[in-house]
């Protein structure tokens, strides 16, 4: 089973760690793209503050982060499962995980990332801020950018299991399963029960507890039918849309009254 997930905005410190080595990232055909955006990012962040502030979309109150990507070369790197915070990976609370879940976690979770394309959980980064909606003076609107490099290296890392797609509608952007691995793809939406629309808070914290549903029972379903099963056993309720064609991906409602 792979797992797609987006990032978080918002992230931890880089800490004192070594400083990244792109070269030792996870799914290494995207290292010449993820050196791309790097250098292209920390070029940008070092040179006019303004220009840079306007490019990231940041606020004034957030222009910190620009000295930061000015020195994600020589920053300490951190695993990014330590990495990303917020809503989803508070939920999800990889700390916590036992030994076997843990080990699960490393195999299956895959992060999307406007900078780095995609990074496995323990795969070493720096703290940093460039979303997938970024548009970059040189590369260009990142979500596009990517879609050529992640074409070459996604489905091998899919395997021939289940994929998971939990993330957002800007970095789903950046890859689309198809043929054959979007007819084994389950992609989920989840809805606040009593009024039946998406509402961030409840999407991001279930997206989180599914993920460690999943990993806790140690659940490996072989393609999305067995998913809604294994879901509903976990106590789940599925809405299920199958696929409308060839090469189409699963749509999953998870409904949801309250977060607990």
């Amino acid at each position: 089973m792979l797992v797609l997930l987006p990032p978080s905005e918002g992230k931890a410190s880089s800490g004192r760690g070594a400083p990244l080595k792109t070269e030792s990232l996870s799914l290494p055909g995207l290292t010449p793209a993820r050196e791309a955006v790097l250098g292209e990012l920390v070029e940008l962040c070092a040179g006019d503050e303004e220009k840079a502030r306007e490019v990231l979309g940041l606020s004034e109150g957030l222009r910190g982060e620009i000295a930061k990507n000015a020195e994600l070369r020589t920053a300490g790197a951190r695993p990014a499962g330590e990495i990303y915070t917020g809503v989803l990976y508070d939920a999800l609370d990889l700390a916590s995980l036992d030994a076997a879940a843990k080990k699960r976690a490393t195999r299956s979770l895959l992060v999307f990332s406007g900078l780095w394309g995609a990074v496995r959980v323990n795969d070493r980064i720096p703290s940093y801020r460039c979303s997938m909606g970024v548009k970059l003076p040189g590369i260009g609107a990142l979500g596009a950018y990517w879609r050529t490099p992640m074409a070459a290296v996604l489905p091998e890392a899919a395997g021939d299991g289940l994929v998971l797609d939990l993330r957002s509608s800007a970095y789903a952007a950046a890859w689309k399963p198809k043929g054959e691995v979007a007819g084994r793809t389950a992609s989920v939406r989840v809805l606040h029960a009593p009024t039946r629309k998406v509402v961030s808070h409840f999407n991001k914290a279930t997206k989180g507890r599914i993920v460690r549903s999943l990993l806790t029972a140690g659940a490996a379903p072989k393609g999305p039918a067995e998913l809604v099963e294994t879901l509903r056993e976990l106590g789940y309720v599925v809405e299920v849309e199958p696929p409308t064609g060839a090469g189409k991906a699963w749509m999953l409602d998870v409904l949801v009254d309250e977060i607990h």
